[in-house]
């Protein structure tokens, strides 16, 4: 009997949390993005906006550069590629600081019930075309350090980062 008491309460318990998965979040200061999301943001940090490109061969600035010494890079590459991370943080810091204010005035407009049909399509738009530049910005520095490595850099980047058969953790399925 306690464990069907037990079962019931976790069910019930279960239900309530579905019926409220965004309890809290209305307490954010930008109700869209999490105080994590702000800080990756304004460090130009790449919250998985590289994907196509990471997980299809197309190593990005930061992993190669946390993994140099394992990559065997040599010092020329190491200044290539500290040069793309550079670049890569001074075009997607600014962009992430656009988005932030973006989301910000759509937030306020809602708190302050001043949304309208029209200004709802400006800002979404607007915020909507910035993450694409953002996106296109972590993206396109992927794409450029692959000139920069050989094979074996390549092929020992994905066995690092866990990719390929070989790699530690990775399950091959039949």
């Amino acid at each position: 009997m306690k464990y069907v008491f037990g079962l019931f309460v976790l069910l019930l318990s279960g239900a309530a949390i579905a019926q409220m998965p965004y309890a809290g979040l209305q307490t954010r200061q930008i109700k869209a993005l999490s105080d994590q999301q702000i800080g990756d943001l304004r460090a130009g940090r790449g919250m998985g906006m590289a994907l196509p490109a990471e997980l299809n061969g197309y190593p990005g600035p930061s992993h190669l550069l946390e993994l140099a010494d394992q990559l065997a890079l040599r010092p020329e590459q190491r200044t290539r590629i500290a040069a793309l991370f550079a670049d890569m943080k001074a075009e997607a810091i600014p962009l992430g600081e656009r988005l932030i204010g973006q989301e910000s005035d759509l937030d306020r407009q809602f708190s302050d019930k001043t949304v309208s049909l029209e200004s709802l399509q400006q800002a979404t738009a607007a915020a909507a075309k910035t993450q694409g530049e953002l996106r296109a910005a972590h993206l396109k520095y992927h794409l450029l350090t692959v000139a920069i490595l050989d094979k074996q850099q390549m092929d020992r980047y994905s066995e690092l980062r866990g990719y390929t058969a070989g790699a530690p953790g990775h399950r091959h399925h039949h």
